[in-house]
């Protein structure tokens, strides 16, 4: 490490300069890091759906070209001035939320957002906002999420890094920095589903099987899958989803919420949106129970349509709660879930189906896009 510490690596990165179309794998250059930042090597990297969904995203949330990337596990190569409690060579995680441990919303127990780091979709470091990358030209690689993990190295500021020392695989490691924990969390830490409940969740993707991973281990009776794809029954069994629903199935003259209220005698105690779209997040809400339903949304409105729902089921007692992250503080949540995979009690095996090396990127955002893969981990 002494031989890079303090000096620009060059290394190979996937970039994306056109959107929609294959990442470019190139020689890139990754400056040292500046104060508060770690520049980290990264030796696994995964798929996650908000990469898809920004690679396709012809618009001004983001700039070209970037690195995309953002659900990742490396080790510190070096770290810049004022870091503390990372040293070279420790195994870390890089997460998209930012922590600072010291500001009102970071030590209150209702909150995982960082008041100072606030989640954003800018494309530079956190504190300067300024990029590490440059390409062979010397142009400037924009960075994203700041994590941007699709290169051998990056730069992660140490409010969004994450020290994981406990012994878990790395490939296993790599999914708490995203989906894994999201889901996990929304049925943790913001529905707080209670044992012998009812859930219900629409969209049975990685998030969607990490909710229901979530829900098993918190003692729900019935969880209900609700996907177009049948095969996801199969796939959801293995994270404790007990009933499944395909809309395509459902009669007219029972739509989607009825059948869920038939099933859970009256309205399911939580339900879950995980894929973003506004009318299922609306049969989401109507699937729940009056009085204690609570709905969590997950997913990102995929074409911006806002939710409406109605304000009689509203009076009935029925809430409506978004999450980021699953409600978890990554520095502290994190490690704990990592542990809990360890003492078997945590599922996050069969997260992964399959498994590509970087050059070969492109594949794992076909698999994804052709709903045949889960979590692709891209080792580099």
């Amino acid at each position: 490490m002494d031989g890079t510490r303090g000096r620009p690596i060059r290394c190979k990165g996937a970039i994306c300069r056109k959107f929609g179309e294959p990442l470019v794998i190139e020689e890139i250059e990754v400056a040292p890091p500046k104060p508060f930042e770690a520049r980290i090597r990264i030796l696994c990297t995964s798929l996650c759906h908000s990469d898809v969904t920004f690679w396709k995203m012809d618009g001004p949330l983001l700039q070209l070209p970037i690195i995309l990337g953002h659900e990742a596990v490396g080790v510190v190569e070096s770290v810049g001035e004022g870091v503390e409690g990372l040293k070279e060579e420790d195994t870390v995680v890089p997460v998209f939320l930012g922590s600072c441990e010291e500001c009102r919303d970071c030590e209150s127990e209702k909150s995982n957002m960082c008041s100072k780091f606030a989640f954003k979709l800018g494309v530079g470091m956190p504190r300067d906002g300024t990029s590490r990358f440059r390409d062979g030209k010397g142009e400037t690689v924009h960075n994203f999420l700041c994590v941007s993990s699709f290169a051998e190295y990056t730069v992660v500021d140490i409010a969004h890094l994450v020290k994981i020392d406990c012994g878990i695989p790395v490939d296993k490691a790599c999914l708490l920095s995203c989906g894994v924990s999201t889901g996990i969390g929304a049925a943790w830490k913001v529905a707080e589903v209670h044992k012998g409940s009812s859930v219900v969740i629409f969209g049975l993707g990685s998030i969607g099987l990490a909710v229901a991973e979530g829900a098993r281990l918190r003692g729900a009776s019935k969880i209900i899958g609700v996907d177009l794809n049948t095969e996801k029954f199969t796939v959801g069994k293995q994270f404790g989803v007990t009933h499944f629903v395909n809309p395509k199935e459902c009669s007219q003259d029972k739509p989607v919420h009825e059948v869920i209220k038939e099933m859970t005698d009256g309205g399911a105690d939580y339900s879950f949106e995980c894929i973003g779209l506004a009318s299922l997040m609306n049969d989401a809400f109507l699937s729940c129970r009056s009085g204690v339903g609570k709905t969590v949304i997950l997913g990102v409105e995929m074409h911006g349509a806002p939710l409406s729902i109605n304000s009689f089921e509203l009076l009935r007692g029925k809430s409506v709660m978004g999450c980021l992250f699953g409600g978890m503080k990554p520095k502290s949540d994190i490690p704990l879930l990592a542990q809990r995979y360890l003492d078997k009690e945590l599922n996050l095996d069969s997260f992964i189906t399959h498994e590509v090396n970087l050059e070969d990127i492109n594949k794992a955002f076909d698999l994804l896009q052709q709903g045949k893969s889960l979590r692709c981990i891209i080792w580099m």
